[in-house]
């Protein structure tokens, strides 16, 4: 028992590298594009370089877990990490920022395969749900300090703080990019990652018939049905959302509200992480009064309300507004994946893998936006982001699940129930 639990333990750890590594573009970008004078366009291929490992390595991670297990794979997924964290820490170049980025991408692609079935059997099938929750705060938790470490290094690097951390660190960061110490801390914490990895004996997993991936005859029938494509889509625009707000929000609140990215506009994005996560909570509440469809068209219009209100709005308003946005997106990608899976009577793991690559939208999104702030401002630009919003409103309207979400009478019964 003891065991498991420590397994557990670090299962939600991974978790939280996961997002701590993932979510720290948002609050750099403003330094990145200072440091390196990049155009809004060029600066879009940052965020590419990330999410499109994703739509690379999604199906093969799933074919390579089966093939080397998921300890290999784990330890791989944090020396890629460690890797890419140390090529831009050591090279802190532009063209060393895309490779880097996309390395690290590879290596995060790799653990959100391997870490759902690990978790499935390291916590006991029956507790599975439960423990799933569980993984996902400690997710939210490392997306809402994120940016505070970040906010954290930038304003005590080269200040005159005696820290330990922060002396050394000043030692390898240039003084003109105190935003770098960050990478070095990530290729440290990869590098622990790998170490206590090696230390721990998995339980053996033995994958579920809907969590194998086919790249035969399953792929191709799932390939040849539209609304695979159309539920792939609306995965790529909810990634795509999320990632064009938390990219792009604290550069458009340095240069429409004369923000500071290293405060007010990291608070912002952990705020908006933080949101996200409390939304899941709740969401898991409403999944049981209603039918999802119904709650996927109810966030997607408050989305729509914050994403405009943040794009219009003045004063304290605006922080609020793309604050309170990630909250409205927070069910989206549960009920999107569930509607999906729910559509489709086989191959479920193959299917998981279509719809994961749709994470890839998380690259295209955040480029499109950088390309017409180039053209239009970026103010204008991020108006484009209520195209995929539109789209996952309307997938509330046209999906037909083979199941639908379970449901009780009244609050009282989900109560009593639990």
């Amino acid at each position: 028992m003891k065991q498991r639990t420590l397994i557990l333990l670090l299962i939600f750890l991974i978790f939280f590298v996961i997002s701590l590594m993932s979510n720290i573009l948002g609050p750099i970008i403003p330094d990145l594009i200072s440091s390196f004078s990049l155009s809004l366009g060029l600066a879009g291929f940052l965020p590419f370089s990330f999410f499109v490992a994703y739509g690379v390595m999604s199906l093969p991670s799933g074919l390579l877990v089966e093939k080397y297990r998921e300890k290999r794979i784990l330890m791989s997924a944090f020396f890629l990490g460690a890797l890419g964290a140390l090529i831009f820490a050591l090279n802190p170049e532009f063209q060393f920022a895309l490779i880097s980025l996309f390395i690290i991408g590879v290596g995060m692609a790799m653990l959100q395969v391997v870490i759902n079935p690990l978790l499935r059997v390291a916590g006991g099938e029956e507790h599975f749900a439960f423990n799933s929750v569980l993984g996902q705060l400690a997710f939210g938790a490392a997306s809402f300090l994120s940016p505070w470490l970040y906010s954290y290094l930038v304003q005590n690097l080269f200040s005159g703080n005696d820290f330990f951390l922060i002396r050394m660190l000043e030692n390898w960061v240039p003084e003109s990019m105190p935003w770098v110490s960050v990478y070095f801390l990530f290729a440290v914490i990869a590098l622990l990652m790998f170490l206590v990895i090696s230390r721990v004996n998995f339980p053996e997993v033995e994958l579920k018939s809907d969590e194998k991936v086919d790249l035969g005859g399953d792929l191709r029938r799932l390939l040849r049905q539209s609304k695979v494509w159309l539920f792939f889509l609306g995965i790529f625009c909810y990634v795509g959302t999320e990632q064009g707000i938390a990219n792009w929000v604290s550069q458009y609140l340095q240069d429409y509200h004369g923000v500071d990215p290293a405060t007010t506009g990291a608070q912002v994005i952990s705020y908006f992480w933080g949101l996200l996560t409390v939304g899941c909570l709740l969401g898991l509440v409403l999944l049981k009064l209603m039918d999802s469809k119904r709650v996927l068209i109810f966030f997607s219009l408050g989305a729509m309300g914050c994403l405009g209100f943040g794009l219009l709005g003045s004063g304290d308003m605006v922080l609020v507004a793309f604050a309170l946005s990630g909250f409205f997106l927070s069910v989206m990608w549960s009920i999107l994946i569930s509607l999906a899976l729910n559509s489709v009577d086989f191959a479920h793991g193959s299917l998981a893998g279509i719809l994961c690559s749709g994470i890839m939208g998380g690259a295209v999104m955040p480029l499109i936006v950088g390309g017409l702030a180039d053209w239009m401002g970026l103010q204008s630009a991020m108006f484009f982001l209520f195209l995929p919003l539109a789209y996952i409103f309307s997938v509330g309207i046209w999906a037909k699940p083979l199941v639908s979400n379970a449901r009780v009478k009244s609050l009282k019964d989900l109560f009593s129930k639990s």
